[in-house]
């Protein structure tokens, strides 16, 4: 008796792997989108720890198992035709806002209704207010057709779209398709590159044939719930869920030649190991053929996602370095070769540093080609004005590439982020804007300087000419007693009329490089005494406690609407805090603000408001004397 107690356990012991290998179903690989290979594993039991694959018993690539139980995107299809008049449409709507009332709070929902055609009814969301709006008015459609295989390619469009990996399509129908325009391969086709895993429910009446759906599920790694009535279709979406808890969907990129087959090894901890075979797509005779000399590259590079990102980098900056020094070779660079050994700047240069426009000196023929080809348009203009106005070192062209990094950077940073497309490029504007900011900043505070030195500078030189001196040698004055920046600018104009430049275009010319409305009212009054005649020291002293007072009045004035202003301050300023802190305190409440249609019309309309708003409170605070 103990012996054959023995006989029975051994034999248990050795069918227990076998059984533990069969209670885990693995879908047939889609190679649809080599190298990208997919498919589905289902486990007897929800489980917490990720399956793992070896290709061909080697390790692979770009693996990642989602659980469809956790975060995905799901799009839930109802058929809307004629046939499903009357109690199968409220019980298939009521078994949806059922299943969606259940989900995970980070799931996101899209609603499609194909009658004659398909339907998009919302727009992805995690909430669930717009997904219970549209079920809610479901409603049978008035034209006969069964646009069964138009939902499926219109569902896997919107899923494609989708950040998430998990991506499930469920579909529910009464009957067959007869009025798509999709055939059944392109939407089964079309669901499989997208990722989709299509799980399809038929309410099997007579006639009904599952064919199709069944199919359908087959191929994209889904599966086909069968309901008897439209009272059975809560127990289908109900199976699906629970289906869904056990199903991860396992990605990865294959080593594989095209047309190779690979033996596929599928391990699930504690539940067992699962063996398929998957056959790459194309002709095995194409392959590639490794020379006989071996690869020179060293095979980390390719073994290791990092050593690839490297070598991408350093191939793509090679590239950008070789086009740039084409483009940038001066014309007479052979001949200043052959003469700079004879030259004192060489020797120069070998006992000195290098100068920065010298160690640029290679990109100078790209910069002067850019700057040829935009000189002529408006805003190069107004672009050089600002640098002018800022005092900054720079060229017009050297600030347009510095705009153009920025905003390449910080498109970078957000596509690394995994931000949107649509934030990527705001991302990328904004990168390329904020060094004009910064300009116009340093411009505005420049000249709010000279306009503040503007009275003292005024008295300086209406006290030289009472001495007896010249207007030239009042400037001279100011500039030698004076305080940066005005004594620069003034500087600057001495130098323009040694040179022969008339002094009237000097001072016309830095009233409009510095763009203050002050400077520009003291030359148009010192234009006018110069050519009419009279005491010019007198006009200075006039003109000088005119701005003098003109200043003091617009302080006033500015004290005057400052609670207009910190009102508008703080208008603006409040509805973007209490979003913040709410979202961070409670995200679920916030959650209809950011993730619904209503939500996303409710936030437009309230930037709206806010920019109409502080408009009119600028127009009230500002003052134009």
């Amino acid at each position: 008796m103990r012996a054959a107690s023995l006989v029975v356990i051994a034999v248990l012991a050795l069918a227990g792997p076998a059984s533990a290998a069969e209670s885990i179903q693995v879908g047939a690989a889609d190679t649809s989108d080599y190298p990208t290979i997919r498919y589905s594993v289902v486990t007897p039991t929800p489980s917490s720890a990720a399956p793992s694959v070896r290709e061909n018993g080697q390790p692979v690539l770009g693996f990642a198992a989602e659980n469809l139980a956790r975060t995905k995107s799901v799009v839930l299809a109802i058929d809307r035709s004629r046939s499903m008049a009357g109690t199968a449409l409220a019980d298939a709507v009521a078994a949806a806002r059922s299943f969606i009332a259940a989900k995970p709070a980070n799931d996101r929902v899209m609603v499609i209704g194909f009658g004659r055609q398909a339907v998009r009814l919302t727009g992805f969301s995690s909430a669930t207010i717009d997904s219970d709006a549209a079920l809610a008015s479901v409603a049978v459609d008035t034209r006969q057709g069964t646009a069964l295989y138009d939902a499926v390619a219109l569902g896997s469009r919107a899923l494609a779209a989708e950040t998430a990996q998990g991506r499930v399509l469920i579909i529910l129908t009464d009957g067959d398709d007869v009025s798509s325009r999709t055939t059944l391969a392109k939407a089964a086709d079309q669901a499989r590159r997208a990722g989709v895993a299509v799980y399809a429910i038929g309410i099997e009446g007579d006639g009904f044939s599952p064919d199709a759906l069944a199919e359908l599920g087959r191929v994209t790694g889904g599966a086909y719930f069968p309901a008897a009535s439209s009272a059975a279709v809560s127990d289908a979406y109900a199976a699906i869920a629970e289906q869904l808890r056990r199903t991860w969907r396992v990605t990865y990129l294959t080593a594989a030649r095209p047309g190779q087959s690979v033996q596929l090894k599928t391990t699930m901890p504690g539940l067992g190991t699962h063996s398929s075979t998957a056959r790459m797509p194309g002709d095995s005779s194409a392959a590639f053929v490794e020379p006989s000399g071996g690869s020179k590259i060293p095979d980390f590079i390719f073994d290791n996602n990092l050593g690839t990102m490297l070598l991408a980098l350093f191939a793509g900056s090679c590239t950008i370095a070789a086009v740039g020094l084409l483009l940038a070779t001066p014309g007479g660079t052979r001949l200043r070769r052959r003469i700079e050994p004879h030259t004192a700047e060489t020797r120069k240069r070998r006992r000195g540093k290098t100068g920065p426009r010298e160690r640029f000196a290679a990109a100078s023929g790209m910069l002067s080609a850019t700057e040829k080809s935009l000189a002529h348009l408006s805003f190069w203009k107004k672009m050089h004005r600002s640098i002018e106005r800022a005092d900054l070192p720079l060229r017009t062209v050297e600030f347009f590439y510095i705009c153009l990094g920025s905003g390449l950077v910080f498109g970078l940073v957000s596509a690394a982020a995994a931000l949107p497309a649509v934030a990527i490029l705001l991302a990328m504007v904004g990168g390329a804007f904020a060094p004009v900011g910064f300009v116009w900043f340093k411009a505005r505070k420049r000249m709010n300087a000279i306009e503040d030195q503007l009275p003292d500078l005024l008295i300086t030189i209406a006290a030289s000419l009472k001495a007896g001196h010249s207007f030239r040698q009042g400037l001279q004055a100011v500039v030698d007693e004076g305080q940066p920046p005005a004594a620069d600018e003034f500087r600057r104009v001495l130098t323009e009329t040694s040179l022969g430049r008339p002094m009237d275009d000097a001072l016309n010319e830095m009233s409009e490089r510095i763009g203050s409305k002050n400077l520009d009212f003291v030359i148009t009054a010192v234009t006018i005494q110069r050519q009419v005649g009279g005491s010019l020291a007198g006009i200075f002293d006039m003109v000088a406690d005119a701005v003098r007072q003109r200043q003091q009045f617009m302080r006033k004035i500015k004290g005057l609407t400052a609670m207009g202003r910190m009102s508008a301050y703080v208008l603006i300023g409040l509805p973007f805090f209490l979003a913040f802190m709410f979202t961070i305190i409670n995200p679920q409440y916030m959650s209809p603000l950011w993730d619904t249609s209503a939500g996303h019309k409710i936030i437009i309309s309230g930037i709206v408001m806010m920019v109409i708003g502080s408009l009119l409170l600028k127009k009230i605070v500002s003052f134009k004397g």
